[in-house]
């Protein structure tokens, strides 16, 4: 029998290995051994079928609907992640970001990737393992930088409280004195309970005893006041699908001078190669790289979308975003509590006007209320996530959603599955 002589490298020696050959034998019996490699799974029907996608209003807490400029944006012609034109694009994002956070922040990019990429990004790139890192936890998102925290080797110390309550400055500067953090989380905006926390002095008090302060912006950017720059917020992020009105991918992300000089100056690389804002702050050319390096594929028609997402708001204006969104959001309340519901957050000034959160009715069945919605209004809306499981029920109207009629809509569903769905008590 034919042999081939294959070479590999083991230990710095040249070791030769003998091996029977595929190609050995006569030509009829290589083709017989090929045609055994033939493929012997068929197409999926599912995939012989056109795709169907159903038309659904996004009444929940995100993603929101679409506009459909940003829709077209998202369907242009690719091009390379690397082309100049590309650069123009990724530099328009970064223009749009910092004034979507009110910063002058150089060190300010996109995420490929959701918002909990930015979140994953903010600590692994400031946080070194056994460092001190508080995080207030008053629904899911706080749960999840905790976890983030720990799974890469931080001291995790939680300031807690049941969903719907915030922390005052008060009881942070003193979790602050007694953990000595390197890094300070808070939800600007929590979904999952529906509450918009303040913001005010808490930078100043982590600035005092020499921590960072990470702010979640996902649920809250666009709906709701957030300056970066005045309210001495270190690291801030946000994701493209809510009141930004982007697809799902993409998640902003800023960082100050203090936060640069904290995830430069390391001890140990980041645990994420991905995430390493070393190479993605070239990538996006924060210093201002004429020639950049290659690091990862960005998702290209994700970042037209948020480019036009931006783009949007800039044109409409911040002040005027936030007008309408607690606009829509105080007509939406009044319209609950006239069916006789019962608003989660109780004082006006914290509620999320993007996502509204309902205590369940008394007697019903939220996963039946929110089925027969689905059904027979093909409308989104949600029940609570995480703790809040069992809580609440959520409505959300943001961005291009974020209108009186589409408050109507939801309203008139809602009053539809309370007649409908029967009390599974009295």
């Amino acid at each position: 029998m034919m042999q081939r002589t294959l070479f590999s490298r083991r230990s710095g020696l040249l070791v030769r290995q003998a091996a029977a050959t595929a190609l050995d034998g006569p030509p009829a019996q290589r083709l017989d051994r090929r045609s055994a490699s033939a493929v012997t799974i068929p197409p999926p029907a599912s995939m012989l079928r056109p795709l169907e996608v159903p038309l659904r209003y996004l009444f929940g807490p995100g993603p929101s609907n679409v506009p459909p400029r940003v829709l077209a944006a998202g369907a242009k012609p690719i091009i390379g992640h690397l082309h100049p034109e590309m650069y123009e694009i990724m530099n328009d994002i970064k223009e749009g970001i910092r004034y979507a956070f009110q910063t002058e922040n150089n060190m300010t990019i996109s995420m490929s990737g959701s918002g909990h990429a930015a979140m994953e990004c903010a600590v692994f790139n400031t946080v070194e393992p056994g460092e001190s890192v508080l995080v207030a936890i008053n629904g899911i998102w706080g749960e999840r930088v905790a976890e983030i925290a720990e799974r890469m080797g931080a001291n995790v110390h939680k300031l807690v409280k049941t969903p719907g309550n915030y922390f005052s400055n008060q009881e942070i500067e003193q979790a602050v004195e007694k953990h000595k953090p390197v890094l300070f989380f808070l939800a600007h905006g929590e979904s999952s309970a529906g509450l918009c926390h303040p913001i005010d002095g808490i930078g100043d008090i982590c600035r005092k005893h020499g921590c960072l302060f990470l702010v979640d912006t996902v649920a809250s950017l666009g709906a709701a006041p957030i300056f970066m720059d005045q309210q001495n917020i270190d690291i801030l992020y946000t994701g493209s699908q809510k009141a930004l009105n982007a697809p799902p991918g993409t998640a902003p992300i800023s960082f100050n001078d203090r936060a640069c000089h904290k995830m430069f100056n390391r001890k140990t690389k980041p645990v994420s190669y991905l995430f390493d804002m070393t190479y993605l702050s070239n990538y996006w050319g924060c210093g201002g790289e004429t020639s950049r390096m290659y690091h990862h594929t960005g998702p290209v028609s994700g970042f037209f979308a948020l480019r036009e997402s931006l783009a949007i708001l800039a044109e409409k204006g911040l002040e005027e975003s936030w007008r309408k969104h607690k606009e829509v959001a105080a007509y939406l309340y009044k319209g609950l509590e006239d069916m006789g519901l019962k608003l989660f957050i109780s004082e006006k000034d914290l509620r999320l006007p993007s996502v509204t959160t309902i205590a369940i009715p008394e007697g019903y069945d939220w996963r039946e209320l929110l089925l027969y919605i689905m059904k027979n209004h093909q409308m989104e809306m949600t029940g609570g996530l995480g703790p809040s499981i069992g809580m609440v029920m959520r409505i959300g109207l943001m961005g291009y959603n974020c209108e009186t009629a589409n408050a109507n809509m939801a309203l008139n569903a809602l009053a539809d599955a309370l007649k409908s769905c029967k009390k599974s008590k009295a």
